[in-house]
């Protein structure tokens, strides 16, 4: 969304400090409101997306001093006389809030990973597209992706450390229970569907990267979120219930196919959404938090990048093979 309204609570004091720093800015409209307790005041600024960050940022430094001080981020749908905005976009805070919610483990997000499992499932075995697309609808796997991406790009341990475990957790349910139908079926039913997720070729490993891609610009840019939900799901959840209804069922080749696929998806979603958030600008506020991110922003680059060669490299090799 272009437009934003900031509702500012801070101290009297601050006030020409706030004027000149919205001298400084293109802000759209400012005024003050209502005097509160405790001499603070609340301010009010309409924003366009291409300022607002480095305007929160500046507010930030501002009023720290106060720990009554508070920023408040409005949506605004319409503004009259028209405002242009070049650009749409979140801030660092407002994505902070997104991924935040995309990355907990809590019985909502384990009940529609069942759910799209038991769906997709369906759907392979009895080789219907509709009904896979519509396990892809409701899996959950975008969140914690695109989590551990921002997480390693502002070098914050703890949401890494969540989005990690609710992921890993996600993905080893799916897995678990297409390996318990697939040894409770212990046969490969003639579905294209299925068999076409035990192939796996460099097709496989651009979707996966689109997805990371259309991730993070959905997230970034304040747009929809929904169908690229959809995309992440097509690189991730129907590999995974392939693996282990292949597992289960002891059709190891197939489930090794099924198993590389999955890998080099879950590479590619978090290496193109973790490049994607660099090339936005996506950063710590502070100087000292930039340093203390950089290593992971790096190590994040390295481990993915040579796991996607690796696993390049077994695709060659296993498709030579099947020669």
């Amino acid at each position: 969304m272009p437009l934003k309204m900031l509702q500012i609570i801070a101290p009297t004091a601050a006030e020409n400090n706030i004027k000149k720093l919205v001298s400084e800015t293109s802000v759209i409209s400012f005024y003050k409101g209502a005097l509160l307790e405790d001499d603070h005041a609340l301010y009010t600024l309409l924003t366009r997306a291409e300022d607002r960050q480095q305007l929160i940022d500046k507010l930030h430094d501002i009023l720290q001093t106060s720990s009554k001080a508070r920023i408040n981020i409005l949506p605004v749908d319409a503004t009259l006389p028209t405002v242009e905005s070049r650009i749409s976009g979140d801030t660092r805070e407002e994505l902070y809030q997104k991924v935040g919610h995309g990355a907990q483990l809590n019985f909502t997000y384990l009940l529609l990973t069942f759910l799209s499992t038991i769906v997709c499932l369906i759907g392979l075995l009895q080789d219907n597209v509709a009904v896979v697309v519509g396990a892809m609808v409701i899996a959950p796997f975008l969140g914690p992706n695109l989590a551990f991406a921002f997480a390693t790009s502002l070098g914050d341990k703890d949401l890494m450390k969540k989005s990690f475990i609710c992921g890993t957790i996600g993905m080893s349910l799916a897995i678990i229970i297409s390996a318990g139908v697939g040894a409770l079926n212990g046969s490969v039913p003639t579905s294209v569907e299925l068999i076409s997720r035990t192939e796996v070729g460099i097709s496989g490993v651009a979707l996966a990267a689109a997805s990371g891609v259309a991730g993070v610009l959905s997230l970034t840019t304040g747009l929809s979120m929904t169908l690229v939900g959809v995309m992440v799901a097509v690189a991730l959840l129907p590999p995974a219930a392939t693996f282990g209804y292949m597992l289960g069922a002891s059709y190891m080749k197939e489930a090794s196919g099924a198993f590389l696929l999955l890998s080099v998806n879950i590479v590619c979603v978090n290496l193109a959404g973790l490049l994607v958030f660099l090339g936005q600008g996506i950063q710590p506020r502070l100087w000292f938090e930039r340093k203390m991110a950089k290593p992971f922003v790096l190590a994040g680059i390295l481990v993915w990048s040579v796991a996607l060669i690796v696993l390049v490299s077994f695709i060659g090799f296993y498709n030579l093979v099947d020669l």
